[in-house]
């Protein structure tokens, strides 16, 4: 093994669970569960490969939590029942029975759901629309419809939802939840300055914004106790919006990772389009950087990190504590043993993978792991 790679299999424990290496596999939306959201077969295939493949955890796609406004995707699996709750325990226990932690995403669309039978409207925070249109490759098409602003009892049920579908996950085995509040979807729409236009304590100044993601989280702590694994997910940029900044910078950076930590979280998991670059302009800190500075929670960072150089230095330079690999992953379900191994990881192939749709493909569950 590379010298300076050694960092990336130091072992690391959140908890009582300790991770054996700082690879993590980052949540993907594959869109190949059953109609009625029931994880199966291929599924559990394609987790087992990750950890048959030398990652340390996985954390799951997104999984809706309510049979109501939450799903986001057709396909997309859910954790809002007790019979989706067993579907997921033989996938828990083949994770585990090849050495990995296995976290669920839960995760609430908002007003970037396009495939729900459950509910004819979205709702958000705040009647606008997703800038840009559906994605052809979870099957959309079109523009994103209106939503409708959420009440106070909206805002309620979904807290509450949030909090059930986190005690499915752990009945079902799952070492830990971590909450989707990045990409665009329900709880970033509250943090995002242009979907929350909001007059009451949840919109405003930056502070207020956050209050309802700070709600849900308590809400989950609550149910799940204080010795499970709760983290989070950050970004600025969303599915429908990649390029979107913080408007204050790193001034908000402040204020939201600096609430965060002061919350009942383990861990906080930030994706950027580069996460080793500045997050906030020219010269400014990294996501992953600015999370571990403002929030002093242990920090997953995401984001092209598949060069194990650029992946040690985040970690040594105290940036980071754990690396996720997402679409270089999608290619190398084996990339912690190729990474310590020192073979090349394989570019991505994202008409291969991701084309015509995104649900996972025979040729991804046929390929060689390295041993």
């Amino acid at each position: 093994m590379n010298e300076k790679h050694k960092v990336l299999f130091d072992q690391q424990s959140i908890q009582h669970h300790t991770f054996k290496n700082r690879y993590i596999v980052a949540p993907m939306t594959r869109v190949s569960a059953a109609n009625n959201g029931m994880a199966n077969e291929r599924m559990k295939q394609y987790y087992e490969r990750y950890a048959k493949g030398g990652f340390s955890a996985i954390i799951s796609e997104g999984v809706y939590p309510d049979e109501q406004h939450s799903q986001g995707y057709h396909n997309q699996p859910g954790l809002a029942n007790e019979n989706q709750r067993d579907a997921w325990k033989p996938i828990v226990r083949g994770v585990h029975q090849h050495g990995a932690l296995f976290l669920a995403q839960i995760m609430h669309a908002g007003a970037q759901s396009q495939g729900n039978p459950h509910a004819k409207e979205n709702i958000a925070p705040s009647p606008v629309s997703p800038i840009n249109e559906k994605l052809s490759f979870y099957g959309g098409q079109g523009p994103f419809p209106t939503p409708r602003e959420m009440t106070h009892d909206d805002m309620e049920e979904v807290k509450q939802s949030f909090a059930h579908s986190a005690k499915l996950a752990k009945k079902a085995g799952f070492d830990g939840v971590e909450i989707h509040g990045a990409n665009g979807y329900l709880l970033d729409q509250f943090i995002t300055d242009y979907f929350n236009n909001r007059e009451d304590q949840y919109g405003g100044i930056t502070f207020n914004r956050i209050r309802y993601v700070l709600e849900v989280i308590q809400e989950v702590r609550k149910v799940v106790g204080h010795d499970y694994i709760v983290g989070i997910r950050i970004s600025q940029g969303k599915a429908s919006d990649g390029e979107h900044r913080w408007a204050l910078g790193e001034a908000d950076a402040e204020t939201i990772f600096g609430a965060l930590g002061k919350a009942p979280l383990d861990f906080i998991h930030v994706t950027d389009q580069d996460g080793a670059q500045p997050g906030f302009g020219k010269g400014s800190m990294s996501m992953a950087q600015a999370a571990k500075k403002f929030s002093g929670l242990p920090i997953i960072a995401n984001g092209q990190l598949q060069d194990p150089d650029k992946a040690a230095t985040l970690i040594q330079e105290e940036h980071a504590d754990f690396i996720s690999l997402g679409t270089s992953a999608l290619q190398n379900p084996d990339a912690p043993l190729r990474v310590y191994n020192e073979k090349e990881l394989d570019p991505f192939d994202f008409h291969s993978i991701m084309l015509p749709q995104a649900e996972i493909k025979d040729h991804e569950l046929k390929k060689d792991l390295l041993r």
